[in-house]
């Protein structure tokens, strides 16, 4: 029994690679020690039961020749979030996930509700109405290259808290604005803010699951980013139509504010490198030893690890030419969605009769579709992954054809939405189309982030964090160009532009399917 709590070299697996990828960046020998370590004094002291054991037991028991080095207890150490319980693994997943729909919700659910805010501001500026929708995502585009690097210094549960506080405060702000430049600034604000739950759920999903279920997991955890903006009209119709168009974020800030309380007391450290170290300094405390390091400290000076992890997602982005042409794909599409977010309440209340309090509905055939895809993706992405690896290495390259038949569905379902609204006198003739494209939007989506965080698995919320930066863009600038589009074009051709842009986008992801290794292998980054 002895010999089985001695630690030993992670083994470079598939389910492992995260903890290969950090431990290969820190300097230091990676060989194990047991947990028993030697205090300044002489001895060593078992952490769980705290009986002093002597030095030469010690010796004789480790394979390591420096014994303050502290390391995992093998790869089934329980502190290892990938060794967690299924229930506590699924209780932080859902945490993230509520976390994940209401930060989304804020970016639309005032799409509704800028009619009364114009009014009570005396202006009739239908552009600077659409900015302040889409300019919290402002927010989602420059927020994740702070926060992904703050939590691979820092670890990413003091970053989800803050964070969600922030996001908070800055709604509670937004809702006692008294001018337009008060709100915009602390949309902006809170776009910051509400960004951390999508930048940092990936690389805390790789922290706990497998790479053959990480797209199951994906999958469950990316529905409310797209159903959050989705639901978020609905909610925000009927409440400012009753309340006014500032309880759209008292609404948000009592939401968010129950869920804070929730995540303070069940949320845990999911970072690896952060839980390692949290061990160390538990016995440096224990055995007053103050030489132990964590076996995957960098040599660097706080300064210097610093500077390198503001600069990762950005490096990324600019000299990983995969992540640059999927961050442009998801910009695309994610623009696509806001645009129309900030124009089918004039589509339906003008052509169709919908009553404001009811004009959110009409956003349900979105949500409807993002479910049937989250659904399919769910049910193949690991199944394709595991056919085309054939037992050999799961390569990221695997969770691309989705991403084909994803951009195939954006494409038909902006053609049935755009043409139908034209000429259609049902209303349920472009909400079907709505529900195409819906499905399309998740199973676009979907194999983009599982590709970003197999591809890159030690450093997943930077990697996500560089796709969401031209993807937030994408989202806050295209829907200003939406309405003056559609006025020029009409809703039938002004769709058929967008569905050929992304009709375009299939080709090039076909391409990074097929060679898509020989270019990571090429361009491979010094993280």
């Amino acid at each position: 029994m002895a010999d089985e709590k001695i630690s030993r070299n992670v083994a470079v697996t598939a389910e492992q690679e995260y903890f290969q990828g950090a431990i290969s960046a820190a300097p230091l020998p990676v060989e194990k020690t047991e947990k028993r370590l030697p205090s300044s004094e002489g001895t060593s002291i078992d952490e769980e039961k705290a009986i002093p054991v002597s030095v030469s037991k010690l010796e004789e028991t480790s394979y390591h020749d420096d014994p303050n080095i502290v390391d995992w207890d093998g790869p089934d150490d329980p502190e290892m979030a990938m060794n967690w319980p299924s229930k506590k693994k699924w209780t932080m997943t859902l945490l993230l996930s509520t976390l994940t729909l209401l930060t989304p919700m804020a970016s639309s659910m005032f799409a509704p509700s800028v009619g009364q805010l114009l009014a009570e501001f005396h202006s009739s500026s239908a552009d600077l109405g659409t900015f302040i929708v889409s300019g919290y995502l402002l927010g989602y585009a420059f927020g994740p290259l702070f926060i992904a690097p703050m939590s691979e210094l820092y670890g990413r549960l003091p970053v989800y808290h803050i964070s969600t506080l922030g996001f908070i405060l800055f709604n509670v702000a937004c809702a006692k604005s008294t001018n337009f430049p008060m709100i915009i600034v602390f949309r902006i604000m809170s776009g910051v803010c509400g960004c951390t739950p999508l930048t940092l759920g990936p690389g805390s999903i790789a922290d706990m699951f497998k790479q053959e279920v990480r797209g199951k997991i994906l999958s469950i955890w990316v529905l409310p980013i797209m159903l959050g903006p989705t639901v978020g009209p609905i909610v925000g119709g009927y409440l400012s139509e009753a309340k006014g168009w500032r309880w759209d974020f008292w609404f948000l800030v009592i939401l968010t504010g129950a869920v804070f309380l929730l995540s303070l007391i069940l949320q845990r450290e999911t970072n690896p490198m952060t839980i390692l170290q949290r061990r160390v300094k538990r016995l440096r405390k224990s055995t007053g030893n103050p030489n132990l390091e964590s076996a995957m400290k960098s040599t660097k000076t706080p300064k210097e690890l610093f500077i390198l992890s503001i600069i990762r997602p950005t490096k990324i982005l600019i000299f990983s030419p995969v992540v640059l042409v999927f961050s442009i794909i998801a910009a695309i599409v994610y623009g696509t969605v806001y645009l129309l977010f900030t124009t089918m309440t004039q589509v339906f209340e003008d052509r169709y009769g919908i009553s404001k309090s009811n004009v959110g509905l009409t956003y349900l055939a979105m949500g409807i579709g993002q479910t049937i895809g989250t659904i399919s993706f769910g049910l193949v992405s690991d199944r394709i992954l595991a056919r085309l690896a054939k037992g050999g290495e799961m390569k990221p390259e695997y969770r691309l054809p989705p991403l084909i038949v994803g951009l195939f569905l954006v494409s038909s379902g902006l053609l049935w939405y755009g043409w139908a609204a034209q000429y259609a006198n049902a209303w349920i003739v472009p909400l079907l189309g709505q529900v195409i494209f819906g499905a399309g939007i998740i199973t676009s989506f979907m194999p983009i982030t599982t590709y970003m965080v197999d591809a890159f698995t030690p450093y997943a919320a930077s990697a996500t964090a560089a796709n969401t930066v031209l993807r937030s863009i994408g989202g806050a600038l295209l829907p200003l160009a939406g309405p003056k589009m559609y006025a020029a074009l009409g809703l039938g051709w002004g769709s058929t532009l967008l569905a050929g842009i992304a009709l375009g986008s299939v080709p090039i992801a076909w391409f990074v399917f097929k060679h898509g290794e020989k270019i990571r292998e090429k361009y491979k980054l010094n993280l």
